[in-house]
């Protein structure tokens, strides 16, 4: 089986790496991905300029674009056999509404727009606790196993979000669970030289009980079907 790679923090992201790691033992990666960070660009396609495709090494490519024209060149010129595409993992969650700015997210949307299926991954940030990239890779390959096995669904990807968990934590509990509705809250601060800057807590977002984010924000691995409308 083979799987293209991309995310949107980057093709030197230690979580694309994890992501490597996780994938090698279920089949043959192949990196697509970004060659400076796109978060938050969510779907933008490079439309006015070229996009350039910058071999880094083998199957390695970095292309000069965002995580969406990752795909596309990444479907159309360099991996057009791929079974799955994998995005991720992202150096953040993606739960509810995220999945609508997010660049990770939108990398698997575009493929599922084509007709391949795809899986996002993310990763939980929470101050004072660093990544685990290692533990992170174990964590995922498990839950990328059980989904690939799945038969797939046309206009349907699934969007998995990693707990940030202290080093002596247990493993966490894979659950399956819908999107979060609610928004993020509103909240800008100002500053006199540059203008207003989002600054809405995100630990502090309201949440529904049993959904994605509630999952996550209590040391679970959330995995989310998602369906094109």
């Amino acid at each position: 089986m083979k799987f293209l790679l991309t995310n949107d923090d980057g093709i030197d992201a230690a979580g694309l790496e994890a992501l490597v790691t996780a994938v090698r033992p279920l089949g043959d990666p192949v990196v697509v991905a970004p060659a400076r960070p796109q978060s938050g660009v969510s779907h933008a396609v490079t439309w006015q300029e070229g996009v350039r495709i910058e071999p880094r090494g083998e199957k390695r490519f970095a292309i000069h674009g965002t995580p969406a024209d990752c795909t596309r060149l990444g479907l159309l010129h360099l991996v057009p056999d791929a079974n799955w595409i994998l995005s991720g993992i992202n150096h953040g969650a993606n739960l509810g509404a995220d999945v609508y700015y997010s660049g990770t997210v939108a990398a698997v949307r575009e493929a599922v727009l084509h007709g391949w299926p795809g899986i996002a991954v993310s990763y939980y940030r929470k101050t004072g606790i660093e990544f685990d990239w290692e533990r992170a890779a174990r964590w995922v390959a498990p839950v990328l196993s059980e989904v690939i096995a799945r038969r797939v669904e046309p206009g349907l990807f699934y969007n998995v979000n990693l707990p940030l968990l202290p080093r002596d934590a247990a493993d966490p509990e894979v659950v399956w669970c819908p999107l979060d509705p609610k928004p993020l809250p509103l909240n800008y601060r100002h500053e006199e030289t540059s203008g207003l800057y989002y600054a809405g807590d995100y630990n502090l977002r309201h949440r529904t009980p049993e959904a994605d984010v509630d999952n996550c924000f209590r040391g679970r691995i959330a995995v989310t079907l998602v369906r094109l409308l």
